[in-house]
């Protein structure tokens, strides 16, 4: 590696002259930065008793962004030469439209490490992975006659960061990322159903791909697609639902999370637009953006402009106190940026992205919150939704979920959805658990094409008068 080369890269691009060319895409502009990426992924999937699928990935390259007021110029290059450097600088000059502009200061520098630089690729030996796999898929055929399928997932990922800013300061990530998913497929009488469960962060694969971490997924996997092979068809209408702790807390992060977003918010487009500082949700509860976090999979020791991840309070005791911000929106809106300027990669702009977004719990036990709920349901894990961020309207299917009558809970029901809108689910909040958990390390967010990954969280919440939709009158 050369004097003049970036840490951690080795690569033929001079540092120097990459300067020399950044400071000339920034002249005239309110800030900008050149970010160099280098990633490698893996990914094994074992499905009947075979390997399915065994990828292997790797990329590079640089974007280089420059930015003016509400204007973003940004060019990006899978060759990491000084010709493509300058090629970029005539791209993104377009969006400096005078030299009059004075730059950001840069971010605050941290020596704060949130998780390993090992890569968890490289360190576990391939066969030992293959063996792995075949151990999980007899295990779970073993676990229950009913088992007719098994597929099972060991993927991780390695990403090196290098952030390069016009006033010569250079900021570094390695950002590993590991995840073990078990999926099974049960049948009984005709009727196939199935169940999965999975998790991870940004840790080595040792711990997950010990038999005491994936036999766990796999007992999990069974429980639900058995849950769900015994389930009743859900009712229809407007009732109290009680929502259990941990991945249900992915409802947050879609229906209330987006719109606290920087972004959505300078334009008007959110639902909580113009609200700062109003009361948003019922008292008690308090939300969270956390992306410092150690080893979870939506943290990040800096963010993807090089500003320090932070823990931003979002909501306070029901009242609107903060959005999430990246560089841009921050400046644009007279605050500072909250470490949440985010990039799917180095083809990507940033703009502001969750982290692991939570709500902090209360101080009723989670069986008095059930007990208390007189005729509804209780949705213990989600899967996919849609939602409307101008409005917070939401769509949500529950992959396992339970009737509730008079403070008991009945049989398990399929085909649930629950409808509503944010907003309103946030005033509707009637009890709060004492037992708030974060999810397992499973999240992914979309928006505007790019998808990060994420953490999401909250305790047992009852929440009054939202619409289920289901298959029983």
């Amino acid at each position: 590696m050369t004097e003049n080369s970036f840490r951690p890269f080795e690569t033929a691009l001079d540092r120097d002259q990459a300067l020399k060319h950044l400071r000339g895409a920034t002249r005239g502009a309110d800030d900008g930065e050149l970010f160099l990426e280098r990633r490698r992924a893996e990914a094994l999937v074992f499905e009947d008793g075979r390997v399915k699928n065994a990828s292997y990935d790797a990329s590079e390259g640089f974007g280089l962004r420059a930015v003016q007021g509400e204007v973003t110029g940004y060019a990006h290059s899978s060759d990491v030469s000084e010709d493509a450097i300058k090629r970029a600088v005539s791209t993104v000059r377009l969006a400096v439209g005078s030299d009059s502009s004075v730059l950001a200061p840069p971010p605050a520098p941290t020596n704060r490490r949130l998780y390993t630089d090992a890569d968890p690729i490289s360190g576990i030996e391939f066969p030992v992975k293959l063996e792995t796999l075949r151990q999980i898929d007899a295990y779970a055929r073993d676990l229950d006659p009913r088992v007719v399928q098994v597929s099972a997932t060991i993927a991780a990922s390695h990403q090196e960061v290098v952030i390069l800013r016009p006033d010569g300061s250079e900021l570094h990530d390695i950002r590993p990322m590991t995840r073990v998913n078990v999926s099974v497929i049960v049948e009984e009488n005709g009727l196939r159903e199935s169940g999965s469960a999975g998790g991870g962060g940004r840790v080595g694969l040792d711990g997950l791909l010990d038999p005491s971490d994936w036999q766990r997924k796999a007992d999990e996997a069974l429980r639900l697609a058995l849950v769900n092979l015994n389930a009743e068809p859900a009712p229809a209408g407007v009732m109290d639902v009680v929502l259990g702790p941990g991945w249900p807390g992915i409802l947050l992060h879609e229906a209330i999370g987006h719109g606290l977003e920087g972004d959505f918010n300078r334009k008007g487009s959110s639902a909580f637009a113009g609200l700062m500082g109003k009361r948003i949700a019922a008292p008690g509860v308090t939300v969270l953006d956390d992306g410092t976090i150690p080893d979870r999979r939506g943290s990040i020791t800096i963010d993807d402009e090089g500003t320090p991840s932070g823990k931003n309070t979002l909501i306070e005791d029901g009242i609107l106190v903060g959005f999430m911000q990246d560089r841009q929106n921050a400046r644009l809106m007279g605050v500072k940026p909250t470490g949440n300027g985010r990039r799917e990669s180095y083809a990507h702009a940033p703009m502001p992205r969750m982290t692991n977004t939570y709500m902090l719990g209360g101080d009723t036990a989670p069986e008095d919150i059930v007990a208390d709920l007189k005729d509804g349901i209780y949705a213990v894990g989600f899967g996919g939704g849609q939602v409307d961020i101008t409005n917070g309207k939401f769509v949500f299917s529950c992959t396992e979920a339970y009737r509730v009558k008079n403070g008991k809970v009945g049989a398990p029901v399929k085909g649930a959805t629950l409808i509503g809108d944010g907003a309103t689910s946030l005033n509707q909040i009637r009890a709060l658990g004492n037992d708030m958990a974060l999810d397992p390390g499973m999240g992914n967010c979309g928006k505007q094409g790019q998808w990060v990954p994420v953490g999401v969280g909250q305790p047992t919440v009852m929440i009054g008068g939202l619409t289920v939709g289901g298959s029983a009158a």
